[in-house]
């Protein structure tokens, strides 16, 4: 099998190069960030109908979900790096124009509908490229450190984002914020264009014969014919399914439980992004254990423990701390996940491959949600965590009972002796 993963002693640029690529990918989820929030806010303090915030939700995952497979034929077909740049361009276009129209005085509800699927359209092309060009760019002994560093970057401008976001909401107008996520996105680009260089992969350099369809089912075909990737999805699937009510209900419950004040609400959200902070940096430098299923199972036993305790606790302060608990956990989840397909997957189908995950991740939490959602009328969110906490806990000892997973979760040989 030919393959572009690199080791570190074949690539002393490697670090400039993740730099570079680590912060066009900042910039432009920052400006993007900005957008996403503004436009929810605008929706709800425009409309305060929860149709209308329904409907902005399926343009945001719909798109996603149904680009997603394709979009990873792409990413192993054609230059990940120009992928990548495409999507941002795509994004930054259509941001403007809607900026324009907004100056124009064309400021309605459906136009902001439009934006939120045409950046789902470039989430879902963007996504399984970066997935697949990292082992490109860093060495397979630093993809775990790299990773890690990722999701603490990516939290912290989760985590200020918003409030950025909320100055410049009443401050400015809807066509500032706007008109920032263009620059962010022209800098992005820029970055990756002019000062990145990154070899283009096998697959990419070859003639292209075979059709979209074909690649797919290859894809597909590969997929079940990987007795690990068949579990790892499976289990994916099921596990973005019962973090739902963590993830969409908790705001409801402290209105509920707590009291509706904003603080309360922006708190869990602050003490969610500092424990996921903290969570990738342990993880870069950490890493966790030898072995990515044990990792995995660690922060699964985490998530069931923590979504549990935010079903009992009376206490505003306490339930914060496991809230953060909680934040920390999905790094400790995600990083080792993300590496295990990065080092186990052929570099050939790697694309494909993050675009399965991504579909999975981006639809099976709204899913939980269709289930989940409309039980919260009927039932109290404490018992709907305290449910699907305890099968959280109970799913960690699927993946450390399989044989299958536990295998693939070792290191790579060639990693086995550094």
């Amino acid at each position: 099998m030919s393959d572009f993963r690199i080791p570190a002693e074949k690539d002393d640029n490697w670090k400039k190069n993740i730099i570079l690529f680590l912060s066009s990918q900042s910039i432009s989820l920052f400006g993007s960030s900005l957008v996403q929030y503004a436009i929810l806010w605008y929706i709800t303090l425009t409309t305060q109908s929860g149709v209308m915030m329904t409907i902005s939700i399926l343009c945001g995952f719909l798109p996603t979900f149904i680009l997603s497979p394709i979009a990873g034929v792409w990413a192993d077909r054609y230059n990940r790096k120009m992928l990548i740049v495409l999507s941002d361009a795509l994004i930054a276009i259509s941001t403007l124009i809607l900026a324009i129209l907004f100056l124009m005085g064309y400021d309605q509800i459906w136009l902001l509908f439009v934006m939120s699927a045409i950046r789902a359209v470039g989430a879902g092309i963007q996504t399984p490229a970066v997935g697949a060009i990292l082992p490109q760019i860093v060495p397979e002994d630093r993809l775990t450190k790299v990773n890690g560093i990722n999701g603490s970057i990516q939290a912290i401008v989760n985590l200020i984002s918003p409030l950025i976001s909320a100055a410049l909401y009443a401050m400015a107008s809807m066509e500032v914020i706007f008109f920032i996520d263009v620059i962010t996105a022209a800098i992005a680009i820029t970055i990756l264009l002019v000062f990145l260089r990154i070899p283009v992969h096998e697959k990419a350099l070859q003639k292209q014969t075979g059709s979209y369809f074909s690649d797919l089912k290859q894809g597909f075909k590969y997929i079940i014919n990987q007795d690990y990737l068949k579990l790892f999805f499976i289990f994916f699937a099921v596990f973005f399914i019962l973090v739902a009510p963590v993830a969409f209900l908790t705001p409801l419950q402290v209105a509920r439980s707590f009291g509706s004040d904003i603080w309360r609400l922006t708190a869990i959200e602050i003490a969610f992004s500092v424990g996921m902070i903290l969570g990738g940096l342990l993880m870069a430098t950490w890493g966790g254990f030898k072995n990515k299923i044990h990792t995995m199972t660690l922060a699964c036993l985490m998530f069931g423990i923590c979504t549990i305790a935010l079903g009992l606790i009376p206490i505003f302060g306490i339930y914060l701390i496991f809230m953060a608990l909680t934040g920390l956990a999905l790094p400790i989840f995600n990083t080792p996940s993300t590496v295990l397909l990065q080092e186990k997957v052929e570099e050939a189908f790697l694309g494909r491959v993050f675009g399965v995950l991504g579909m999975i991740s981006t639809s099976m939490m709204p899913l939980g949600m269709l289930v989940f959602g409309p039980l919260s009328d009927s039932i109290k969110i404490e018992w709907l965590l305290l449910g699907t906490g305890i099968l959280l806990f109970i799913q960690a000892f699927f993946l450390i009972g399989s044989k299958v997973l536990i295998e693939a979760g070792k290191p790579p040989s060639n990693l086995r002796q550094t």
